[in-house]
Parts: structure tokens; C-alpha cells; sequence
């Protein structure tokens, strides 16, 4: 049994309260998620519904601490891992608006470093920041291959330490090619932003995106002294059993690629930006301009036969720093983050004007053997998130 069940509440409008479809879906979706919680021994999750520009609905279940039992509640916080790509792509595109790059441009126009990198496919100044929002740059999946002992650091504290393996980092395809998922590609865009910046990734994204929006609990790696009892500690299940994965992990020059932390009403304040609202664009212009943000969801390349995403839809398609998807003809915007035991998952149907957040403490990848990562508690409880979706038509 759950140690822990926060209630789900509704707040709902007068039409939302005669949507008995949709009534049903959250109702079927709620019973689901709890249901997989408990059968795959997850310490902790949050849910959130987030519709019109309002949280219409929300559940936290189990425990941020499964060790001192605290529960799981509004104010925990989650490690938003690759989530953390969106808003990198977001800052990405101010720079473009402001006049400072173009996606077109090469990435050694700004990191002059990485023409050390061995590229057989051609000239390595070809490589676009574009591609690299793309993951078509030809870039590997994991950023720091080379960690095998656990007294290492979690990630690479600073750029030296990727600036000195470019000489021994390959360039894997012709850039544009084709969709492959790379993490150091957006480690060289958040060099991007700090160079033109002249300010940490932290803290450009603090002052452009985070405040903005009012996201005042949310920051990067370690936490601060004052929000420390509100951070979820996270865990793996091995061999059947559930155990701790390091608390509060330091990102380190990989901040750009997955460095977020926040709770859950913050993130509905990101996710209420991303859906838009007329009252309110002035605003939000002030972050990003809605044809850019748009812009960002525009298909740049097929994705369907990667696994990061949670379906192997053939409808799956890379856009930029965003991944984009047609269910039943609904058009579906997101991004999954996986890092340290934390599963997330941001998921936005524009046209419906809704969007739900997922998040989990506990990674349960292997439970049923699936090295896809497709097959897990998360993904189950995520992909059925598609049928809110298709209630809200």
C-alpha cells in the first residue's frame, strides 16, 4: 500500500465540469498511476494537469524520503534531468531574436575548440547550432563515456575536462543526415549561451527564463540551504529491490544538458508559457515570441526509432530541442528527462490547451527486462496521458 496519497483536486470551469469524457479519462489516468506506483515499488510521484493556462488537477503520491518517510507534496522537488534541453533550446532562441546568432551558423564560430574533433564525414565547421538542436549533428549519446568507478565525479566539473577529450570525440554521421539522441550537443550550445551571455548557463537562465515566470523554487544543481527539506532524494530499483541513487548530484559542466530541479507548481508556470495564453502573451513575448517558440516545433527530422521519448511511434519527429508527435491526429509537443533515479516527463497538446507533468523518484528501467526503456512503470503511466489528450477534443 502507498504510505502516502496527497488528494487530487479539480478546479474545474463550468464547461470542464460537464466534460464527463474527459472527467472519465483523469479518472481511468489517476487510477493507473497510482496503480503502477504501487506494483513497481516507486518511492514517490507528482502529477500534474495543466489546462486553459490553469492546474485543473494534481496528485502526489508515496515519499520525496523513503528512508525518514516525508511525503511526497506540492513543494517537493524533482531533478527535471533532459528536460532541462527545452529551456537550453529556449535560451538558444533569444539569442537568435536578440540578433546575436543564427541557427545556421557553425557551432566553431562560437566554440572554436571543437574543430579538434575527428570528423570522417567532412569539414567539422559545417556542423550547425541548428543540427545540434536537431541531434543531427553526428555528436554520441552520452556525454562523459569514460566514468567507471564511484568515486568520480557524477558528471565532468568543467569544460576542461570535455575541452581536453574533443582530440579523442568522433564525429559519427554526416551532420544532417539523420535524428541521433546527443547529450554533449547541447553541452556545446550551453557554451554557446554563456559565451555570448557572459554569464553562467545558471544564471542566464535564472534572469531569462526561471524569474520571469516566477519559477522562485526552481534552480540547478545543488540546492540552496533553504529548500533542502522540499529535495526528493531518488532511487533505482536493482535486482527487485529499491536502492538509493546519490542525493543532490552536481551536474557540472553538463548543466545545459540536464541540471534542473523544481517542483511541481513551478513547472505548470513553464508549461502554462509553452501553451500560450492570448491575456497574457505580452509577457511571455518578453521571454520568447509565440512564432518562435512555434518554430521550435516545427519537424526537422524523423525520430521514430529512438526509445528516449517513451513511444516508438513512426509518427515521432525531432524538432528543435523539442520532440513532436501525432496521436489519433492530436498534435503532441514534449520531452522526457532520465537521470540519477528521476523520470520526467513533459507532454503539451497545443491544440487542446492542455499539458501534464509527470514526475518520479525511483527509475524502474529493468523491472521487465526491457534494455529499451520503453516498457517501464513511467513510460506506462506516461503514454496514457495521450488519452487526456483525446478527451479534451
Amino acid at each position: 500500500m502507498l504510505r502516502h496519497i496527497a488528494a487530487c483536486f479539480l478546479l474545474a470551469t463550468p464547461a470542464a465540469a460537464q466534460d464527463a469524457p474527459f472527467d472519465r479519462a483523469l479518472a481511468d489516468f489517476r487510477k493507473l498511476h497510482r496503480a503502477e506506483v504501487e506494483r513497481a515499488d516507486i518511492a514517490g510521484s507528482s502529477f500534474y494537469l495543466i489546462r486553459n493556462g490553469r492546474t485543473v488537477a494534481a496528485e502526489h503520491l508515496g515519499e520525496q524520503d523513503a528512508d525518514a518517510h516525508v511525503p511526497v507534496d506540492a513543494q517537493t522537488i524533482y531533478h527535471w534531468a533532459s528536460i532541462t534541453k527545452t529551456m537550453t533550446g529556449i535560451a538558444i532562441m533569444q539569442l537568435r531574436d536578440r540578433g546575436l546568432l543564427s541557427l545556421d551558423d557553425p557551432i566553431v564560430k562560437y566554440v572554436p575548440e571543437l574543430a579538434r574533433v575527428h570528423n570522417p564525414h567532412g569539414d567539422t565547421g559545417a556542423i550547425t547550432i541548428r543540427q545540434l538542436m536537431s541531434h543531427s549533428a553526428g555528436f554520441r549519446n552520452g556525454t562523459w563515456p569514460w566514468r567507471d568507478q564511484d568515486w568520480q565525479p557524477f558528471e565532468p566539473p568543467s569544460w576542461k575536462q570535455l575541452e581536453a577529450m574533443l582530440p579523442y570525440t568522433e564525429v559519427q554521421f554526416k551532420p544532417g543526415s539523420r535524428f541521433s539522441y546527443s547529450n554533449p550537443g547541447i553541452v556545446y550550445l550551453g557554451q554557446v549561451i554563456e559565451r555570448l551571455s557572459g554569464e553562467d548557463y545558471e544564471v542566464y537562465v535564472d534572469k531569462n527564463i526561471l524569474r520571469p515566470l516566477g519559477m522562485h523554487a526552481s534552480y540547478f544543481d545543488r540546492t540552496p540551504p533553504h529548500l533542502l527539506k522540499h529535495r526528493s532524494h531518488s532511487y533505482h530499483i536493482r535486482g527487485g529491490k529499491r536502492v538509493a541513487a546519490p542525493f543532490d548530484a552536481d551536474t557540472g559542466v553538463t548543466v545545459s544538458n540536464g541540471g534542473l530541479n523544481a517542483p511541481l507548481p513551478d513547472m505548470a508556470k513553464y508549461v502554462a508559457f509553452l501553451l500560450g495564453d492570448p491575456a497574457r502573451q505580452a509577457d511571455y513575448d518578453l521571454i520568447l515570441k509565440r512564432a518562435s517558440l512555434e518554430a521550435m516545433w516545427r519537424p526537422q527530422l524523423p525520430a521514430g526509432e529512438d526509445f528516449s521519448q517513451g513511444r516508438m511511434a513512426s509518427t515521432t519527429q525531432v524538432g528543435l530541442s523539442f520532440f513532436i508527435d501525432r496521436i489519433d491526429g492530436i498534435r503532441v509537443i514534449g520531452h522526457n528527462g532520465d537521470q540519477n533515479g528521476f523520470r520526467a516527463y513533459l507532454s503539451l497538446c497545443p491544440e487542446q490547451h492542455l499539458g501534464t507533468l509527470l514526475a518520479f523518484n525511483t527509475e524502474t528501467r529493468g523491472v521487465r527486462n526491457d534494455p529499451g526503456n520503453r516498457n517501464t512503470a513511467e513510460s506506462r503511466v506516461a503514454l496514457a496521458t495521450d488519452a487526456l489528450c483525446k478527451a479534451a477534443r
